[in-house]
């Protein structure tokens, strides 16, 4: 919509690059072209406003196949009006000159005449395609029958519109038969995916059993070294036993040796020490006896008086001593008499 502006009873137009305008004043074309700005009174103004953009056109509609079954066609025409002047003078582009609004609907009618005629083209060649090649192959059908259609069109150019693309974007059927349609799909999807399933489980399977059987040979192999290393361990407790009891052997053998050698000097001295005792022993006996018969020779050329005398300093020498004597009268009597009579004591 064109930008207008009021100024003491005139108008200044504002027109964006993307729209065309069209100015007349009094039947004669004053201003023609996109983006213009300009003065005028709306009194005696025609304003024109044809877009030049390109424009997009959503349709949607249903057609039926050849198998009878309905279906509903989504597409999108993108197209430009090429030659403003005749759409301008073809189709209703005047503005209001004090607001600038349309005073029709010309794109409507464009969208009218696009849309049927695009329509026109889809229902021709789906009612000649059954239903499933329809839902195989129509888009690509539909959307050439189209393009080709409104390029053959002869309204199209007359009325100034130039088509840039055509696009389909979907061709589905009704509910209920697109889930008939969908039911073997799926289940064969299903099929495929259960395939699928069980056939990673089958490779799940064979790998675990791969894996138990490496672990098991894995085992059977530590096993066998287990062995190897108790057997090795055996055999090297063997030798240090053998080992330590040849050397225990060894010690025994030279402490028995030991032994024996000290036993026997043992011995030697015993026997010495025992033959030095039995000489000193002799030698004192002898000396003993000697004395002994020194003793006697001695005694015996001394008198029994003499003899008395020595036993009885001997004797007193070896007796305790002595505080106090008690002489009874009988012994005092009977000493007396002995003295009396010169007999001994």
């Amino acid at each position: 919509m064109a930008d207008i502006t009021r100024r003491l009873g005139w108008r200044h137009l504002r027109g964006a690059p993307t729209a065309h305008i069209r100015h007349h004043r009094s039947g004669t074309l004053v201003h023609d072209g996109p983006g213009l700005s300009f003065w005028y009174r709306s009194l005696t103004a025609a304003l024109s406003e044809v877009p030049v953009d390109d424009r997009e056109l959503a349709m949607t509609f249903h057609a039926r196949t050849a198998d009878f079954q309905d279906v509903a066609v989504q597409a999108t025409v993108t197209y430009r009006i090429s030659d403003p002047a005749v759409a301008a003078a073809r189709l209703d582009f005047s503005i209001d000159p004090d607001t600038g609004v349309w005073r029709g609907a010309p794109l409507e009618q464009l969208g009218t005449l696009l849309t049927e005629t695009a329509q026109q083209h889809a229902l021709d060649v789906l009612a000649r395609t059954p239903l499933a090649a329809a839902l195989v192959d129509g888009v690509t059908a539909v959307r050439e029958r189209i393009a080709a259609g409104l390029g053959a069109e002869p309204r199209l150019p007359a009325t100034g519109i130039e088509v840039v693309a055509v696009r389909v974007v979907a061709l589905r059927p009704e509910p209920e038969v697109e889930r008939a349609l969908r039911t073997p799909a799926r289940e064969q999807i299903q099929q495929e995916a259960d395939r699928a399933t069980y056939e990673r489980r089958a490779v799940a399977v064979e790998r675990e059993r791969a894996i138990a059987e490496n672990e098991l040979a894995s085992q059977i192999e530590l096993a066998r070294r287990e062995e190897q290393l108790v057997e090795q361990r055996g055999t090297n407790t063997r030798r240090e036993a053998e080992e330590h009891a040849a050397a225990d052997a060894v010690r025994a053998q030279a402490e028995a040796a030991r032994t024996v050698k000290l036993a026997e000097a043992e011995a030697a001295r015993s026997v010495r020490l025992a033959r030095a005792e039995a000489e000193g022993a002799r030698e004192v006996g002898a000396a003993r006896a000697e004395a002994q018969a020194a003793w006697l020779r001695v005694h015996a050329e001394v008198d029994v008086a003499t003899l008395h005398a020595l036993t009885g300093t001997r004797l007193a020498e070896n007796l305790p001593r002595i505080d106090s004597v008690t002489v009874s009268p009988d012994v005092l009597t009977g000493l007396l008499a002995r003295l009396g009579t010169g007999e001994p004591a």
